[in-house]
């Protein structure tokens, strides 16, 4: 990571503090590593890219219905899933820094290394070592690459290392009153899992037909070793998963058809193209035929946001076998049963919020031949701003506060909306901007004789005139869902 781009990376992470957007966990204790709370802002921008998700999944799509399972769950599911056995990390230690790190992201952090050193068929010969080594689940293979290709602690700057070993990443805990008597389980380390066990109720009362979804948002949990990056990795975070029942010998349709979709759906929030991409997967999962990921240019590089996979019919097989109830579902078209394929959209919330961040957040000068001016500014699509408007009055006096509370309690119904009367209108403006509210409605001494307030934009900051009685169709024109959700039909 460049100077600049780790100075805007911490940028992001203050501002993130400093106006309510993400604190760390538990922080008047010191902290809890790799668990953040969401403030006041965060969560409500949270919430509307929740919204977004859900209603581009399930309100515009009449075979895409939403459910929310339990995060606990029968121990035997994760045992059916393959996670019990398999839901590993390969790891390795520094024994001067006493860190723990991933074998694969420190190789892979090698290789963008050779790439911006314009290496690069040392980097297509490092990225070919590590894929054999992976799929051949070579532990001491990953350990000689590290070692042969110089790869230091970024702690310690020694290759003083462990062997590679494999750490599972599931929270376990013990459900019942007595010790003696308690169950194993776990903590989900993902929510896809809900979807598959319910999905004979959910095709049987909701007389769905294949093809049809199941979508999903909830929090997992995975014992992340390697907890960095701000939000980016986290122990406890929340996805946005749809799970797609197909017929089997289609899955390839459907998986170019969500990829397609999948893509299209973060473009429409109107930011660079450029800074997205796909990722194929060199080693697939267990599950899967094919797997691809979109990828966004962070300050740290191009990292997953998004997986769609084609998951075959590996999932409601393996809870057939283990359970023992059919999973299987009758086509009336071909007269047939069948287990049906699946093809998955998983996208990491947390992430996600992470991407709008980095996309939004800006500081602009503003300087001219007068005066020294600049403000930071999140330009955040109107839509799933935290805050859609301001109610601003010029002054605590003269009957400007009634008025604009006047604004304030009809615009309140449909949106979240803010009053404030303190300190200079230029101020409130700059404090409006950092926190991304698209539009500022001054109440000023004229609007009491034309019944009209001014409208401040925040990206141009150009102001218009505009009457009280347009003001709800006018925010609602400029901050509604209906403008940003025909993007993705």
């Amino acid at each position: 990571m460049s100077k600049q781009t780790d100075d805007f990376f911490k940028s992001i992470v203050s501002h993130s503090k400093e106006y309510g957007f993400v604190f760390q966990s538990s922080e008047i204790y010191d902290g809890l590593s790799a668990v953040y709370d969401y403030g006041q802002l965060g969560s409500e921008l949270k919430n509307n890219l929740k919204t977004y998700w859900w209603k581009s999944m399930v309100q515009l799509n009449e075979n895409i219905v939403g459910i929310d399972a339990a995060i606990f769950m029968h121990p035997t599911t994760w045992k059916a899933s393959g996670h019990v056995d398999g839901f590993n990390d390969p790891m390795i230690d520094n024994k001067d820094s006493k860190k723990r790190y991933r074998a694969d992201q420190l190789i892979e952090d090698k290789i963008a290394r050779y790439e911006a050193d314009g290496k690069t068929d040392k980097a297509a010969a490092l990225l070919e070592a590590l894929n054999i080594a992976l799929n051949a689940d070579d532990l001491a293979g990953l350990k000689t690459i590290i070692e042969d290709h110089n790869i230091v602690c970024p702690v310690s700057g020694t290759k003083n290392w462990t062997d590679v070993r494999q750490f599972n990443l599931m929270f376990a805990t013990q459900m019942g009153a007595m010790a003696d008597g308690a169950e194993q389980v776990y903590l989900r380390p993902e929510t896809a899992q809900g979807i598959f066990v319910n999905f004979l109720n959910v095709q049987k009362t909701g007389r769905m037909k294949i093809p049809f979804g199941i979508a999903q948002i909830g929090k997992a949990f995975r014992n992340e070793v390697i907890a960095r990056q701000f939000i980016m990795r986290m122990r406890e975070f929340e996805q946005m998963e749809l799970q797609f029942f197909v017929r089997p010998g289609t899955e390839m349709e459907w998986y170019n058809k969500w990829k397609e979709t999948r893509l299209k759906w973060h473009l429409a929030l109107g930011f660079n193209p450029d800074n997205y991409r796909y990722h194929d997967h060199d080693k697939l999962a267990h599950y899967a035929n094919a797997a691809v990921d979109i990828e966004f240019n962070f300050p740290f590089g191009f990292k997953e946001v998004e997986g769609i996979h084609s998951r075959t019919d590996f999932d409601l097989k393996q809870h057939q076998d283990f359970s023992g109830k059919k999973m299987q579902y009758f086509d009336t078209e071909i007269n047939q049963n069948y287990i049906p394929y699946v093809v998955e959209t998983s996208i990491g919330l947390d992430r996600l919020f992470l991407t709008v961040l980095c996309n939004s957040l800006v500081q602009e000068d503003l300087s001219t031949d007068e005066k020294q001016d600049s403000r930071v500014v999140l330009k955040f699509p109107p839509a799933i701003a935290p805050v859609k408007a301001a109610i601003l009055p010029l002054t605590k006096k003269d009957g400007l506060p009634e008025k604009a509370r006047e604004i304030m309690s009809v615009l309140k119904l449909d949106y979240n909306v803010q009053y404030d009367e303190k300190d200079s209108i230029g101020k409130r403006y700059r404090r409006q901007d950092a926190i991304g509210t698209p539009i500022c409605i001054t109440v000023d001494h004229q609007s009491l004789e034309d019944n009209m307030v001014t409208i401040r934009h925040r990206d141009s900051m150009q102001q218009e005139r505009v009457a009280i009685a347009d003001l709800q169709q006018f925010v609602s024109d400029l901050v509604g869902w209906n403008t940003l959700l025909k993007k993705v039909l």
